[in-house]
């Protein structure tokens, strides 16, 4: 039987990981992009020449377009699992960070995520194992300075887990969070080698995570047999802040 998984930022660093790791666990995946479709679609070409029996379809939306979540919603069609991997963040003081910026990050992290679940959530209830699982940070639970804005987007995605697990676990869907610390993604080349190797020493693992290591915890949660874990963040660190 064909089980779906809805990959949300499937283009990014992690999100490319994770439909890396679920293609080879027998999922067939819905490929959500905004502007990287070619990214996409070499990932669609590559699954389909190593897993013949499974399908890929890109699907194309823009997190902020609000107002036409139709677009991406219509074309999704059968769903047993729904992955939030997209991510944003602006550096800088909280009192500098610009409105946009801010309305940027909620609106594409928290809003638009939270009425994909509310649009998807009888889809998921039809399947035997309905999973969600948001891309967190553990900023989201250890605040970071200079990331205030991107720290509150991903704590809010912890306490909405918390909260919608114990309203939907009647219906078999779980939802739960993987929150990373530092993870050796393009996302995180914008800093020097002295700013990593600082960042390195405080990490007791010694080293930032292979994304491998983030989507590993990906696929054990939408593995039927994690049934009774939901509500919760798991944090991916290395020992880090948390």
């Amino acid at each position: 039987m064909t089980k779906w998984t809805l990959i949300i930022g499937a283009s990014g660093g992690i999100g490319q990981q994770i439909a890396t790791t679920l293609a080879a666990d027998g999922w067939s995946l819905y490929l959500h992009y905004h502007q990287h479709e070619e990214t996409i679609q070499q990932m669609v070409d590559q699954f389909n020449h190593q897993y013949a029996g499974q399908e890929f379809i890109p699907v194309q939306y823009d997190l902020t377009d609000e107002a036409n979540l139709s677009a991406l919603t219509s074309n999704i069609f059968a769903l047993d699992a729904l992955v939030f991997a997209q991510g944003t963040t602006h550096y800088s003081l909280f009192k500098d960070l610009p409105l946009v910026k801010l309305q940027t990050m909620l609106q594409m992290q928290v809003v638009t995520p939270l009425r994909l679940v509310q649009e998807f959530e009888d889809k998921l209830a039809r399947s035997s194992h309905g999973r969600i699982v948001f891309l967190g940070s553990v900023y989201g639970g250890a605040g970071s300075p200079m990331e205030v804005g991107y720290s509150t987007v991903k704590g809010a995605l912890s306490a909405f887990a918390r909260a919608y697990a114990q309203e939907i676990a009647s219906t078999g869907i779980t939802v739960n969070v993987v929150a990373p610390g530092a993870v050796a993604t393009p996302m995180n080349d914008i800093f020097t080698g002295a700013e990593k190797a600082a960042v390195t020493e405080e990490i007791p693992a010694g080293r930032f995570a292979d994304p491998n290591e983030i989507s590993y915890w990906v696929k054990v949660l939408l593995d039927p047999a994690a049934q009774y874990l939901t509500g919760e963040t798991i944090y991916v660190t290395g020992g880090w802040l948390r």
